[in-house]
């Protein structure tokens, strides 16, 4: 047996809203003991000082995706439906090596910002396969970081899903999207069965599930097959749900309902899933998910980065939703910073109403980006919690950086003015892998380089899809809000429209 003990810190506890002095002693991977200062530790354990440091549970990302982190900063003034339109341009012609590089990106930038595991929703165009969903699992194991990797697939083309888009479209246009079409249900079933069959982690690390992507974009048949899939692996379902005002009118338009309900009806609800985002989830939709065990991811940055709505966090957790919280990816959230969606979060629900009461307290943020999202991964009463018998996740924060000068509330502080600059190391399972902001598993200088002339690279490869994307938007851009101008029954937006 293997024994460190972290000395001297100030260990957070969420729940009771204190940072005790206190030691941990870790056996192997796994937290064995909290003890007061100076508690014993066997012979031979190896020693870290941890004078002067808040220790906290590692951050648990409930939703992001690896292939954003090459395409981040691409787009302004994105509404979710430009973003997917602009697919092929920013995510277009990648290879094994750019789908490992813009995993390894996202989680550099998670673990030296206090994340320690998260939820990605990988996309391989035009279909998932084995090679590529493995590339992006070793990048989290190299990296030593804990990671679910979920292929986002689908058996319609965004262009088929919306009603009306395509015939809104040119003729021109019209042929040149329907070169976006994807492969039959049943191939790309068949792509991610092989996959959950031959998947060559450690699950305790690096574990699969199935993203049917948006509800709409799938036939009920895929759907099914997606849940069965993920039913008979033991693996999650992930979906992103009532994200947009468009997503919600598409539901009624197609299935006479909303989009939870149908998944309701198609008997897919349960403590296996999570719903991404959720912004225009009726109270109605919020109780079947509550009902069911299931959970949310709430991605208050990349809600508000692609004008998508205000999503009510607080009704969710009246309605015994598990709630967890995620940045979205790079792509159309710019970044992968824990601290700042955790406050975001907070702030979203003080801009909902004047009733304080009802506004996220800190410690419900905290918990929903530690215990929640852990929740959701499926790694809940592991990960996400600085006690005995869980994994030592740990996020050390140096005291003295002027973001904790002075200590007053440890929980608010870590919610409200912490933004990943005081994270001084960071241990997974027992292992440091940020050491005195330095992190330990990878080459940053080499990272940069290739980061550099993979970039460039895919700029040249891409450029006839970015035209493709310059033709598109203003149509797509402007058809779109006309149909979240159409009357629905729920509110989410900052501002009324006219």
């Amino acid at each position: 047996m293997a024994f460190t003990i972290v000395r001297g810190g100030r260990v957070l506890d969420i729940v009771a809203d204190t940072a005790d002095f206190g030691d941990i002693l870790i056996e192997n991977d796994t937290i064995r003991e909290i003890g007061p200062p100076g508690c014993p530790a066997p012979a031979g354990a190896a020693e870290i000082s941890a004078a002067q440091r808040l220790l906290h549970p590692g951050l648990v990302n409930a939703h992001t995706h690896g292939h954003g982190n090459l395409a981040k900063g691409m787009g302004d003034r994105w509404t979710l439906e430009l973003l997917l339109s602009a697919a092929p341009w920013i995510t277009g012609n990648r290879n094994a090596e750019d789908k490992y590089l813009s995993t390894q990106i996202g989680a550099v930038e998670m673990v030296l910002k206090g994340c320690t595991a998260c939820y990605d929703l990988s996309f391989d165009w035009p279909a998932p396969s084995p090679e590529g969903l493995a590339v992006a699992g070793q990048a989290y194991a190299d990296i030593g970081m804990r990671a679910v990797v979920a292929p986002m697939v689908a058996d319609r083309s965004f262009y088929e899903a919306i009603p009306g888009l395509q015939d809104a479209l040119p003729r021109a246009l019209q042929g040149q999207v329907a070169g976006l079409r994807l492969p039959p249900a049943e191939v790309t079933l068949a792509a991610i069965r092989k996959a959950l069959r031959d998947w060559p982690f450690d699950r305790r690390q690096v574990c699969p599930a199935v993203a049917p992507t948006i509800p709409h974009h799938c036939s009920d048949a895929f759907i099914l097959g997606c849940a069965d899939l993920a039913r008979e692996f033991d693996v999650g379902l992930h979906s992103h749900v009532a994200e947009s005002k468009v997503q919600a009118v598409t539901g009624i338009r197609l299935y006479g309902r909303s989009q939870t309900a149908h998944l309701g009806a198609l008997g897919v609800l349960g403590p296996h899933l999570t719903v991404a985002h959720g912004v225009w989830l009726d109270e109605e939709d919020m109780v079947r998910l509550g009902d069911n065990g299931a959970s949310v991811a709430h991605n208050p940055g990349s809600n508000m980065r692609l004008g998508s709505g205000l999503a009510d966090a607080r009704a969710m957790l009246d309605r015994r939703v598990n709630l967890g919280i995620g940045t979205d990816g790079a792509n159309c959230a710019d970044n992968q910073n824990m601290y700042e969606a955790m406050r975001l979060a907070s702030f979203v629900s003080k801009v909902q109403g004047p009733d304080w009461r009802g506004w996220l307290t800190t410690r419900e943020a905290a918990l929903a980006a530690t215990e929640g999202s852990a929740h959701a991964l499926g790694f809940g009463g592991r990960i996400g919690r600085l006690a005995p018998g869980y994994k030592a996740d740990i996020v050390m924060l140096d005291l003295d950086h002027p973001n904790w000068l002075p200590l007053n509330d440890p929980v608010n502080q870590l919610v409200h003015t912490e933004d990943g600059s005081a994270v001084a190391s960071v241990m997974i399972g027992g292992r440091l892998i940020v050491d005195n902001r330095r992190i330990l598993t990878v080459d940053l200088g080499r990272l940069r380089e290739r980061a550099a002339t993979t970039r460039e690279r895919l700029a040249a490869v891409n450029a006839d899809n970015r035209r493709l994307y310059e033709a598109l938007e203003p149509i797509v851009g402007s058809y779109c809000p006309g149909l979240a101008r159409l009357p629905y029954h729920v509110h989410r937006y900052g501002a009324r429209l006219e």
